[in-house]
Order: structure tokens, then sequence, then C-alpha cells
């Protein structure tokens, strides 16, 4: 038997759960508010009603007539105090017009007994007051709100004197004014506070409703659990990404910046960076250029930061113009969102950011071990072809023409690259990668030369750094002899190692038969930004004297990165590259020296009978 599905309930959406949460807020600070000012008027109409009787008590008790026809009753007996007797007396038609004239609830007059000598209902004449008249009767005058025989009353008592005496208590005067009527006159002010309730109500439903639909946009129409959940898998993804995610915002704040991107750009972990402006979170200053270029569609820039190679990419970021998608928005039309993708966008921009360094590594080491395959597979021929050629003189008997073909082979080394001089390298890796460089410098024209004073005792312990930086430097050497002015094309590279117990330092120096780099310097003093030395300009990323129009040697590392990349590799090591002399136009052209520590060692004795 199939079970059935639990309905799902509906619940209402986070606008209208506000709306209601804020109107219900709102009716009960109305109410409680109309409650407030409703129990102040009756307090205040109360207070009113008071003061009103205390005035005709007070009026009452001052007449001569009163305090006479009082004094004479001070000492009468029960007949004079009958009921009957008093209705007929002075005091109570008095009393009644006093009454009558000022619309009040009773005027009572007693005597310093309390006995009634007058009273609207005339049967209760000669009786004691229903309420305590002692207060009065001591010379007080009072005004209070409570029940008695006519009814719950606001009311006044004030004492009666005797004629001639101000001092001598001989009655007292009692005024009341009725609740209700308290409460009818409440009712004339209820019209102006419901009013006024139902006012607020309704500026508080607007504002409410306002603040919804703010709140709706400013969510871009997501529920708290849906905002929750983002945040949620935001966070795990920023820390679970091998890639530096940048967020920033329309104004250029940083609103996102995860543990990658602190790692590739150098900075401490711990450093806060978020709610900082651009310009102000130490970010190289290219990442403002990068913003201003940026759109949903940009692409990626390879840049060196530090020391290392990254890969930059800043996407501009706008709510979404498909149906369906939060942020769809149908009434933006399409000259409005292509105005708007024109402009600054809607929600700001994200800056990716990834490590090519271990890539450029990468790279680096399989050039080598390209150049070491292309020469060790071109010596596996040749050592075929002069095997063969010492074989048939030996076949023939031809000895003495073997022992010649034998020492002409030790003298030039095994095998005949264009370099000139290549026999003072004798460092395998240094002789297959500069062979291999020269090689292709004889194809474009250039003879890649070793100083004459290039002298290795070691070997090279670390290949990948050296042939970064040797390859770098001769690939910019014969690029300037093939654009100088110089008929004679040359690029020349002089090698010395230095062996010290700690490990050996290599030294390099590569010139070449270009037009220098006097026009750069002129330029750059012309500029007024060299900052120091004028060639610093060519070891900062992305600056280029390459002519690369019809070059077909480009740059491994891209145009503007080799020289930058190479310093770096040397200063990781302690070492440097710079500039040595800026040449001339018509040759001889620039001279670079670069310092290697840590990238040679002795050779080990079983290498000793290559010597």
């Amino acid at each position: 038997m199939m079970e059935s599905s639990p309905t799902r309930t509906l619940r209402p959406g986070f606008s209208a759960r506000m709306l209601l949460m804020q109107l219900g807020v709102v009716a009960l600070v109305v109410l409680l508010s109309a409650v407030v000012y409703g129990w102040l008027t009756y307090e205040r109409l109360g207070d009113e009603a008071e003061d009103q009787a205390l005035a005709v008590a007070r009026t009452v008790a001052a007449s001569g007539d009163v305090r006479a026809g009082v004094f004479a009753l001070a000492d009468a007996g029960p007949e004079e105090l009958a009921a009957e007797v008093l209705a007929e007396g002075e005091l109570q038609p008095l009393a009644e017009d006093v009454r009558l004239r000022t619309g009040a609830l009773f005027v009572v007059i007693t005597d310093d007994a309390g006995l009634r000598l007058s009273h609207p209902d005339p049967d209760l004449l000669g009786q004691r007051v229903s309420t305590d008249p002692s207060e009065a009767l001591s010379g007080r005058e009072v005004t209070v709100q409570e029940q008695g025989t006519l009814g719950h009353s606001a009311r006044a008592k004030v004492p009666v004197y005797a004629p001639g005496s101000s001092s001598r208590v001989v009655g007292e005067v009692s005024v009341g004014f009725s609740s209700k009527d308290i409460l009818e006159g409440l009712g004339g002010s209820i019209l102006p506070i419901a009013l006024t309730a139902a006012g607020a109500l309704g500026l508080g439903t607007l504002a409410s409703l306002w603040l919804g639909r703010r709140l709706k946009r400013l969510t871009l129409g997501l529920e708290p659990e849906e905002i929750a959940a983002l945040t949620q898998d935001q966070e795990a993804v920023l820390r679970g990404v091998d890639e530096g995610v940048i967020g920033v915002s329309a104004d250029r704040r940083i609103t996102v910046f995860n543990r990658e991107a602190k790692r590739l750009l150098g900075m401490d972990i711990a450093t806060e960076i978020v709610g900082l402006p651009l310009d102000k979170a130490s970010l190289p200053p290219s990442f403002s250029a990068l913003l201003d270029a940026a759109t949903p569609q940009s692409p990626t820039v390879e840049q060196v930061v530090g020391s290392r190679v990254l890969i930059l990419t800043a996407r501009a970021v706008q709510p979404s113009r498909k149906p369906g998608r939060r942020g769809y928005r149908p009434w933006a039309a399409a000259e409005e969102a292509a105005a708007e993708r024109a402009a600054a966008p809607e929600l700001g921009w994200v800056i990716m950011l990834r490590d090519r360094t271990e890539l450029q590594s990468l790279t680096r080491q399989l050039d080598a071990v390209g150049a070491l395959t292309t020469a060790l597979r071109a010596q596996r021929h040749e050592f075929a072809n002069r095997l063969h050629t010492v074989s048939g003189l030996l076949g023939i008997g031809d000895y003495a023409a073997a022992q010649n073909y034998m020492g002409t082979i030790m003298k030039t080394g095994p095998l005949n690259y264009p370099a000139e001089q290549s026999e003072l390298l004798r460092d395998p890796y240094l002789q297959a990668f500069i062979g291999a460089k020269s090689v292709e410098a004889a194809e474009r024209g250039v003879t890649l030369r070793i100083g004459p004073e290039t002298l290795i005792r070691g070997r090279i312990t670390d290949p990948q750094d050296v042939t970064t930086v040797i390859g770098n430097l001769i690939d910019n050497a014969v690029r300037a002899a093939v654009h100088g002015s110089n008929a004679e094309r040359w690029a020349e590279v002089e090698l010395l190692d230095e062996l010290t117990e700690d490990g050996g330092v290599l030294h390099l120096v590569v010139a070449d038969s270009g037009d220098g780099l006097a026009r750069l310097a002129q330029e750059t003093v012309a500029n007024n930004d060299g900052g120091g030395s004028p060639f610093e300009r060519i070891f900062t990323e992305g600056f280029s004297t390459a002519e690369t129009a019809g070059d077909s040697l480009q740059d491994v590392h891209g145009q503007g990165f080799g020289l930058p990349l190479s310093r770096q590799l040397a200063r990781r090591r302690g070492g440097d590259v710079w500039v040595a002399e800026s040449g001339q136009p018509g040759g001889p052209g620039a001279v670079f020296c670069a310092r290697l520590p840590g990238t040679v060692a002795p050779k080990e004795p079983g290498e000793m009978h290559d010597e």
C-alpha cells in the first residue's frame, strides 16, 4: 500500500512576513497610544470636573444664607431635623437651585454631625451622608472621585464656617458631577483619537510596504533561508577553491578576499582586507586598471606579482537579464541594458587569481629537458657516424689516421654546435642548452659565442633556474641583435663559477650587437619616472622594448615578463640581475649581468676524468 506524500505547508514569503509583523507592531503601538491618550483625556476631564465641583462648593459654602442656616440648625433637635421639616426649610430650595443652574449631580449641605440638610432626594434629608465627611468638618477642602448614593461622581467637600467666624466649622458643602458626564465629554474626543490612530496606522502600513519592497530589492528577491544557504556555500567555496577570489563593490570597496588570494599576493592571512577601499588595500596598482577595462567577458591577463606569475581575470558583475533568474528585471529595455553595461557595473567586479608559477617551473624544466633531448639525439647520430669512421680506419689498418681523427674529436667536443668556443663549457646542461640556443640564433642570422673568459669548473645543481635566466637573457640579446643597425649580428655569453663551501655562485654576462638602451635612458630622464637607475623600468612586469612585428622569437614567458621573472628568481636566491652597460646605437649593445648563488657545486671525483 502506497503511502501518500505529506502535503507541503505553504509559508508566506519573507516580505509578507515582514509586512505582517510590522503591521502588527504598528497596530499594537497605535492601540497602546490610543488607550494611553484616552486615559489621559479621562483623567484631565475628571480633574476639570473636580475643580468645577470645588468652585461651586466654595461659592455655596461662602454664601451668608447657607452659613446662617447651617449655624441655626447646629443645636437643633430631632424634630427640627426631620425630613419633612428640612424639605420646607430654606437650605433645600437654595441647594437645588444651585444644582440645576450648574448641572451638578448633587449639592448637599450637612451639619457638623454629617446629617444632610439638603439633598436631591428629599427622603434622604436628616440622614447621615454615605461618604466620610471628617476631613471637611476638620476644616480641609477635599476633591475626590468616589461612589455615593447617586452613583460614581467627581466631588468636592468644603467646610461651612459659622457667621462671623473663620475657624468654627458648623457643617460642610458637598458638590458632585456625575462620571457619566465625564465619559460623555470623553466621547467628544474619541473621534480625533480614532482619526489620529487611523492615520498613524495608515502611515505605518505604507512605511511597511515600502520597507518590504526595499528589502526585497536589496536581497535580490531571496528569502533569509536562501541568503543563509548562499553565505554558507560561498564560505565553503571560497575556502575550498585553489584560486584567489577578490570581490569589489560598485563603489570600489573590497567585499570578498579569500585566503588563497592573500597567499598568492604575499599578504598575512590574518590581515583584514574586507571593507577597505581598493586603493588603500595595498594591492598592485594594476588592479585598478583591470577594473577599468573589465567587462562580463574580459580575457585573462598574465602578470608577475611579487615572486609569482599570476593569471588575473577581472569580470564585471551585473544582475541577470534572463527570465527565471534572480535579479531579472523585465522593465529594463535593451538600450538601457546596453547603457548600464557601458557604465560601472551594478553589483561590482570579481577578480580571479590563478598561480602560474608552478606551470612556469614545469615549462622551464621541459625546456631544459627538450634541449637536452635534442642535443642527445644529435650526439647519438654524430657518435654513430664517428664510430663508423673510426671503425673503418681501424679496419683498413690506418691507425695513424684513426688516432689523428680521435684527437680532433677530443678537441672539438662531441658535437659541433654553431656556438663559438663552446668547448669552454664543461657542464652538460650548459653545453646542451646554450648549444640549442645557438642553433635558434643561427637560424635568425645571429652568431652566439662563448666569451673567452668563461670558466666552468663545477657542475650545475639547479638547471631550471639557470636555464631560465640564461635563456631569457640570450633571447633578449638575440632579439636586440636582429633589430639592431649593426650588420654584424652577434650575442656573447660569458660564464664564471665561484666555488665556495656553502655552495657555488654562477656569474653570468650577456652582451649583444644591438642598439642598446640609450634611448630608453633618455626617455626615462625626460619623463622623470626613473626613480633611481634609468633602467629599472625594464624589470617591471608588462614592460617590453621588443619589436614583435614579424619577430618569430617570442619570449617563452610572454613579452614583458622574462626580465622581471629572471630578476625575481635571482633575488629569491640572494643574487640579482642588472644592467651593467647601456650600449650605444650601432653597437655594441647593452650588457646584462646576473649572479645566481647556490646553482653550482664542485664536481664529483668520478667526473674528473672528463677534464
